[in-house]
């Protein structure tokens, strides 16, 4: 360890990318020393478990490495791994679980599971400021609206079936595009010519895709397909900036964070900070590389639980793919 700083290595592997993040804590602030990861992509298709888990399998090493030479430090330096617990698919958390089990006990180091969900939250207010915010947290499998509340992170509104971000590949699947599917769908959002009639459906303070989804792929071919992809988006991203609004309405917070992989769509950046603005909170979203899944996630949320005193057995080490975010105590704040 360095200076008498506890260092974290972090194990990303909830979905399709494989991560490594090593992080130290100087001063209560976040220092990144590295920020490495491969993803799996596929031509056409979705994301496929398995073949995720394998490719995960068959990159961990080179990620493992490049990660240590690029902060220039051995695994003899690092005091803590952590990874992601859960929620993810079980294939692919199985991998993450399994190595950072691997180097903890080759090299006798602390080990310790965390929530991705919370992960996403911590890294983002380390790297913006933000201190007691609402969370917008937008991702493939994850949508979610959520506040710090009483001891834990309550979730005032969320998806009942697919995530925004599946909602988006699946759809760009649908009229030809590869995997991921959003960020060329968003490209298409700013290209638009009109805007074509698709369900709207917020039910409460959650949110319903599918019908959405349906609709829009059952207009393939009978409308433009940059109008479409940008009216997908429009309705998807209203709803989320709807609910987004009422939490903060609701909790009286005066911040919000919009974070997960589809914080980098530059269309919902532009929606939620008209809104923000109109309600005068303050936007903050971190560094698309802390947004999209990373290592840095669990490097940093480790860190945290580590100093307030959160330890884990080893026999309490598996993987936990439908761990809610609010299932899990706050301790820290």
């Amino acid at each position: 360890m360095r200076s008498g700083q506890m260092i974290c290595l972090g194990i990303e592997s909830t979905a399709h990318t494989f991560g490594v993040g090593i992080v130290s804590n100087e001063k209560g602030e976040c220092n990144i020393l590295a920020n490495e990861k491969k993803a799996f992509t596929t031509q056409e298709g979705g994301i496929k478990p398995r073949e995720a888990a394998d490719s995960h399998v068959e990159n961990a090493p080179a990620v493992l490495k490049r990660a240590l030479e690029a902060a220039g430090l051995k695994p003899k330096d690092i005091g803590l791994v952590s990874y992601s617990q859960g929620p993810g698919l079980g294939a692919c958390l199985q991998v993450g679980a399994a190595v950072a089990r691997s180097l903890a006990l080759a090299h006798n180091k602390q080990l310790l599971g965390v929530n991705h969900c919370i992960a996403h939250i911590e890294i983002a207010k380390a790297l913006t400021g933000a201190k007691d915010p609402i969370v917008c947290y937008a991702s493939g499998a994850n949508t979610q609206i959520i506040g710090y509340e009483t001891g834990r992170y309550r979730v005032y509104g969320e998806t009942l079936d697919v995530g925004i971000g599946n909602l988006l590949d699946s759809f760009g699947r649908a009229i030809g595009l590869g995997f991921p599917a959003g960020p060329k769908i968003d490209e298409m959002y700013f290209k638009k010519k009109n805007l074509v009639k698709l369900p709207y459906s917020v039910k409460g303070m959650d949110l319903v895709f599918s019908g959405l989804q349906t609709a829009a792929e059952q207009k393939i071919g009978k409308e433009d397909a940059i109008d479409l992809a940008y009216s997908l988006m429009h309705n998807a991203f209203a709803m989320l900036t709807e609910v987004t609004e009422r939490a903060l309405a609701h909790t009286e917070k005066n911040e919000l964070v919009l974070t997960g992989g589809v914080a980098a769509s530059k269309a919902l950046r532009e929606m939620m900070d008209t809104m923000c603005k109109e309600r005068g909170a303050e936007m903050f979203v971190p560094p698309v590389p802390a947004c999209v899944d990373n290592g840095l996630l669990p490097a940093w949320l480790g860190l945290v639980e580590y100093k307030n005193g959160i330890r884990m057995k080893l026999e309490d080490s598996e993987v936990k793919p439908k761990q809610r975010t609010d299932q899990v105590d706050i301790t820290w704040i």
